[in-house]
């Protein structure tokens, strides 16, 4: 009889993982899968309410969990976020960088205010983390940082101006770690597609625009958190021990913005 060896290398279990944006959505569903996989898991958001539901869903897989409310945007916070984790668990070996987001919106009323903001909250904060963090991933000797990036950031369309760009930087700054970080610690992000989750809210409330969206990625479907997950799972874990400065499209095969703006010529 042959013995089980190749899933387990998707196990986790002693390793502490860390994720940000983790109440709700793409970050929820990744600490979920974690703590499936033997993680134990620190979760950080805004919203104490949403973080404390999956933090209870966390127990009952059995694992332990920490709970830092804080604003990623705040750097400070991060630092004290790292502290907390090492306070708690004594040490880090896995990095999501999942908060981030931007509202699309025109170019010309697109204020170099929110470039930079769309900038600081995408790119910034995952630099910030992953710096805070990896001390302690160098210690691991398992570390590995998962960055949650966006089809945007190589494709093309109207009113993407700051996202499309903070998003393509990050998936950059992957690479650009992977480098400065090899071999000890993996590098790696996930070019999300359109996922059903609160962020598409106006589009899954119109069935026109969902239609749209699912008629134009040629798997004919919105992708769901646990395909996103599952990404997480295998560029977090020794299954994926021969990559790094890799940027994963987890998009049902788009090749183009699936969803236009409708925003009228100049």
């Amino acid at each position: 009889m042959v013995t089980p060896v190749l899933l387990d290398r998707f196990r986790l279990d002693g390793r502490v993982a860390l994720v940000t944006g983790a109440g709700r959505g793409i970050g929820a569903g990744s600490a979920r899968a974690l703590a499936e996989a033997g993680a134990d898991v620190a979760l950080t958001a805004r919203t104490p309410e949403q973080l404390e539901q999956v933090a209870e869903e966390i127990r009952g897989l059995g694992r332990r969990v920490l709970v830092v409310p804080g604003d990623v945007n705040d750097l400070e916070q991060l630092n004290r976020f790292v502290d907390e984790v090492m306070r708690e668990f004594e040490r880090i070996d896995i990095v999501v960088n999942n908060a981030g987001g931007t509202m699309p919106a025109p170019f010309p009323d697109t204020t170099v205010r929110a470039f930079e903001a769309a900038f600081h909250f995408n790119v910034t904060t995952a630099f910030a983390l992953t710096q805070a963090a990896l001390p302690h991933l160098l210690t691991s000797g398992d570390g590995a940082v998962v960055n949650i990036s966006s089809a945007m950031g190589r494709l093309r369309d109207r009113g993407y101006a700051a996202y499309g760009t903070a998003k393509g930087a990050l998936a950059h700054l992957t690479r650009l770690l992977a480098a400065d970080c090899a071999p000890r610690v993996r590098v790696n992000a996930i070019a999300v597609g359109s996922v059903a989750t609160s962020a598409l809210e106006i589009v899954l409330t119109d069935e026109q625009l969902r239609n749209e969206m699912v008629e134009q990625t040629p798997l004919g479907r919105l992708g769901e958190v646990d395909d996103i997950a599952l990404g997480v799972l295998y560029l977090a874990s020794d299954a994926s021990s021969f990559v790094t400065g890799k940027i994963f499209e987890i998009d049902g095969g788009i090749e183009a913005a699936n969803l236009s703006l409708r925003l009228p010529d100049l």
